[in-house]
């Protein structure tokens, strides 16, 4: 479930995230009365195995039995926050009736990863914005200049003796930037590196990171990438921050 929302006096709207179908929106007819066969089924972020009747505009939910609910994120408001921060970007990123299998398997990866680990990761979600960037096909551009190339890694033999550095990253542009077209945000030491490696196959060590100005500033970067590219605001990651 990505999210809910009233429809008359008892029923409900679920929009919902599948493998077949991108998502999808149902009406669950009764739910929010006290008999419901319901019950709390089909609230975020469970996964759910539904039975729909497709309608004209939309379907109707029939059926719902739990596969995953996750008892540890209603258990930690900091974790119940994260998993929110996934499913409201999922919830941006996906469109309705365009099946996308690898944005499903990616949202139920980071969920149960967020429920399992013995603590909280502060990279977690950073880790999944910036991967959802990069299956929406606009990766961060992280070894150059992303306005004229110069500086970083991976330049192979026309890299020059002394590597130009990168000092700043902005959104909008799309990526890292010299000290000659700097704009956005200041790059404090070692977070181009934190963000390769996410990008790199280190992902599971990047979500050991203990949580200090570095994974901070990744963490940061990574919401105002995937706001400039949705041009929206995300509400639940900025929740935790705000208390």
């Amino acid at each position: 479930m990505l999210r809910t929302h009233k429809l008359g006096e008892a029923d409900r709207i679920v929009v919902l995230m599948t493998a077949g179908r991108g998502k999808v929106r149902a009406v669950a007819k009764g739910v929010r009365k006290t008999k419901s066969r319901f019950g709390g089924r089909l609230e975020p972020p469970n996964r759910a195995s539904l039975l729909l009747y497709q309608g004209r505009e939309l379907d109707v939910v029939t059926q719902a039995e739990t596969i995953e609910h996750y008892p540890a994120l209603r258990d930690d408001l900091d974790r119940l926050t994260d998993a929110m921060s996934l499913v409201e970007a999922v919830d941006q990123v996906a469109q309705e009736g365009e099946p996308n299998a690898a944005l499903y398997r990616m949202l139920i990866g980071a969920l149960r990863t967020l429920a399992g680990a013995q603590a909280r990761s502060p990279l977690l979600v950073a880790a999944f914005y910036w991967k959802l960037l990069a299956l929406e096909g606009v990766a961060p551009v992280l070894d150059g200049c992303v306005r004229c190339g110069a500086g970083g890694a991976g330049q192979g033999p026309a890299e020059p003796a002394t590597p130009v550095p990168l000092v700043s990253f902005d959104p909008v542009e799309g990526g890292a930037l010299c000290r000659d077209h700097r704009r956005g945000t200041a790059l404090e030491p070692g977070v181009l590196e934190v963000i390769r490696r996410i990008f790199g196959g280190d992902l599971a060590a990047v979500l050991h990171e203990p949580a200090d100005r570095t994974t901070s500033a990744v963490a940061a970067l990574a919401t105002s990438a995937l706001e400039a590219h949705l041009e929206r605001r995300l509400r639940a990651v900025h929740l935790l921050s705000q208390g």
